[in-house]
């Protein structure tokens, strides 16, 4: 997701300033006053067996920065209900709530269960809420075309073996286009240096005229060393900065 703010940077490669900047304008692209979705999660395994999940999103941006999400499952029926909630601050640790309809139970998603796969697909618990950016250091590599998009091209590494825990990988290629601040692409490492996944966002469209936002319609997130990949298609967005604040509670999650 991103914006058409266009600003003076350096592309000379190696500065971990400007990286850390367009980063920075990168998750600032991505938060929406309010906004709502209907997806479905495609999940593939390794020989081409598909099981397939609806969801819907809130997603709210408070007077404080905090960006407040609401994740329902509505479909299959033995998931139906299922939801977390995040609360994804900019200075500090996310908060991750799960709700379990069979337990009837709401539960904390601690540290150590982020880098878990999100509802069994090659999506991580993590990538539901944008990254803590002082959790990782940024380097300014150049320049790629990406489906077509100029792009920057900026490495990133974890902090710590802790942090790389958490999130389930130890460095990214991030491709951030050039002119929307929106994620194209992104190759994830582990430990060892090899490739771990990678995720391709197709179909930029920009959902919101007034602040020039844009968002990806179509994430497929590739495994390359399970075989397996997880698409999230988004078939309708909508709009609406009156989403009731109360949504965004664990009261609201256990209601469904």
């Amino acid at each position: 997701m991103g914006m058409i703010i266009l600003f003076s940077i350096s592309t000379m490669p190696g500065h971990s300033q400007e990286a850390r900047a367009i980063i920075l304008k990168s998750i600032e692209a991505g938060k929406f006053d309010g906004i709502e979705t209907i997806s479905k999660l495609n999940i593939i395994d390794q020989k081409g067996r598909v099981r397939t999940r609806e969801i819907y999103m809130a997603s709210k941006t408070f007077e404080d920065d905090v960006e407040k999400r609401l994740i329902i499952f509505m479909a299959p029926a033995d998931i139906k209900g299922t939801g977390m909630l995040i609360y994804d601050h900019e200075n500090k640790q996310d908060d991750m709530w799960m709700y379990l309809p069979a337990l009837r139970k709401t539960r904390r998603i601690i540290s150590s269960e982020k880098s878990k796969n999100f509802m069994g697909s090659e999506f991580t618990n993590a990538d539901m809420a944008a990254a803590n950016i002082d959790d990782f250091k940024y380097e300014l590599l150049g320049d790629e075309t990406v489906q077509g998009t100029d792009c920057w091209k900026i490495k990133s590494n974890s902090i710590s073996d802790d942090i790389t825990d958490e999130y389930g990988f130890f460095s990214q290629f991030l491709y951030i286009g050039k002119d929307d601040f929106t994620l194209r692409r992104s190759i994830y490492f582990d430990r060892e240096n090899d490739t771990l996944k990678t995720l391709e966002n197709n179909n930029i469209e920009q959902v919101d005229p007034g602040s020039k936002k844009y968002m990806a319609r179509h994430m497929i997130m590739q495994n390359h060393q399970n075989g397996r990949k997880s698409e999230i298609i988004m078939e309708k967005i909508t709009l609406n900065d009156q989403l009731d604040s109360d949504m965004f509670t664990t009261g609201f999650l256990e209601r469904q």
